[in-house]
């Protein structure tokens, strides 16, 4: 089992506002939960990335993502407190050059003696391009094209080094990138830093079959998990690839309490901080992109349609066809008589893993006998000390199963992973 953990900053996903909860941005923050992931021996540490500030209604969407520092900066710093952790960043490659982040990418591997990784993440919305000097050129049916040629190239520059540090120049004319020179970074200890996927789409899971070396799903029930990781990894073959060569692992939360019933409780309770009655109608007004403030988050789900046209909500990943989410929550909110708020709770949540540590060791184990996931981005809803519990009180029963575990085998990620280095293409 592969084990990832997750900061996630402020959304709905965290409870930001309880006491416990510290900054988002000071570095002690990530030191804290980079060394307690370190102290589980856990596979790597991943950040998340936001390029513009979310709008709701034409106004910055202070219940969600208000700010992330780079990545990258902080995970060079990160690789400075820490000894075999992995350290993943979310970088974007509609609106990134190959050669620069090549670069930065290979510089974290050797600052890290071989623990960096790449989220590779797109982007087609004009409202974030507005932030960079191409706008929002990039049309939705080029996302995938241009991100495979940028992992591609970024490939290549890896390799103009050989693995006895002997340079030389590279030369890469493609669809969207006509690049020619010397890289100016030896290779790094892992060859190429690891490559993560998050996209779900046909095109996504393409990309993923035939680029990524690790897949960060939504998909965490048991029923889904498996549909997903027997799709994935049925696409393998056709690249020439084994089913071990792609790690798929799901973003998933948990809650512990000392008996199930008591973890059910606390579950109950971290959804209603979650979903606040204000954050229950901003989330309505995501699917309905219609102005529903004087709706009762108390009461039923509204009888207008929604907007499917809409652009009341900026910068936020969309559900879906609109039309059919609200037919899909209409006929939840009527099937068990749920107001606004309770529909929202129900359909909203990512999936948790609820119970004793026993039970949550057992959940976890079952999942990936099952093949429905090869490990889990673990998402704390605390930040920093969300995953105390896990690490202390999980951790040691999944060793004693025999499924995590105990020591480090080796220095990089790619050896926590079971992944091979990649061959030299010199």
């Amino acid at each position: 089992m592969h084990l990832a953990a997750h900061f996630p900053g402020v959304n709905n996903t965290t409870v930001w506002a309880d006491p416990r909860s510290r900054s988002q941005i000071d570095f002690s923050s990530f030191e804290y939960l980079a060394r307690t992931a370190e102290r589980g021996r856990f596979d790597f540490f991943f950040l998340a990335e936001g390029l513009r500030l979310r709008e709701h209604n034409g106004r910055i969407h202070d219940l969600d993502v208000v700010g992330r520092p780079e990545s990258l900066t902080v995970l060079a710093a990160l690789a400075a407190v820490t000894d075999r952790l992995g350290l993943a960043a979310t970088v974007n490659a509609t609106f990134n050059e190959p050669y620069e982040l090549a670069r930065r990418l290979a510089t974290l591997d050797h600052l890290s003696e071989g623990r960096a990784a790449w989220n590779v993440v797109t982007s087609f919305d004009a409202f974030t391009g507005e932030n960079f000097r191409r706008g929002g050129y990039l049309d939705r049916a080029d996302r995938y094209t241009r991100a495979a040629e940028f992992v591609a190239t970024a490939r290549e520059l890896w390799d103009t080094w050989s693995p006895d540090g002997t340079p030389r120049p590279f030369a890469h004319r493609g669809q969207h990138f006509a690049i020619e020179g010397e890289f100016t970074v030896p290779r790094s200890p892992q060859g190429h830093p690891v490559v993560i996927q998050a996209g779900d789409s046909p095109d996504g899971r393409e990309f993923a079959a035939s680029t990524a070396d690790i897949v960060f799903t939504r998909h965490g029930t048991l029923e889904s998990g498996r549909a997903f990781y027997a799709d994935v990894k049925g696409r393998l073959a056709k690249y020439g690839r084994e089913p071990d060569e792609l790690k798929i692992m799901p973003g998933v939360t948990f809650v512990l309490g000392d008996s199930d019933a008591e973890a059910q409780e606390r579950a109950a309770e971290i959804r209603l901080q979650q979903i606040s009655p204000q954050n229950a109608l901003l989330a309505l007004e995501q699917v309905w992109g219609r102005d529903l403030s004087a709706f009762d988050p108390d009461g039923p789900l509204p009888d207008i349609d929604p907007d499917p046209g809409s652009s009341l909500v900026q910068g936020r990943v969309k559900h879906g066809d609109p039309l059919a989410v609200a037919a899909r929550w209409r006929a939840l909110s009527e099937e068990k008589g749920l107001s606004i708020r309770q529909t929202v709770i129900e359909t909203t949540g990512r999936q948790s893993f609820i119970g004793s540590p026993r039970t949550v060791a057992e959940q976890l184990t079952e999942f990936v006998a099952a093949d429905a996931a090869d490990g889990f981005i673990l998402v704390p809803h605390l930040t920093p000390g969300g995953l105390d519990d896990f690490v202390d009180r999980v951790v040691p029963l999944l060793q004693e199963r025999g499924v995590f575990r105990s020591e480090y085998g080796g220095p990089t990620l790619r050896s926590h992973l079971g992944l091979a280095e990649p061959v030299w293409k010199g």
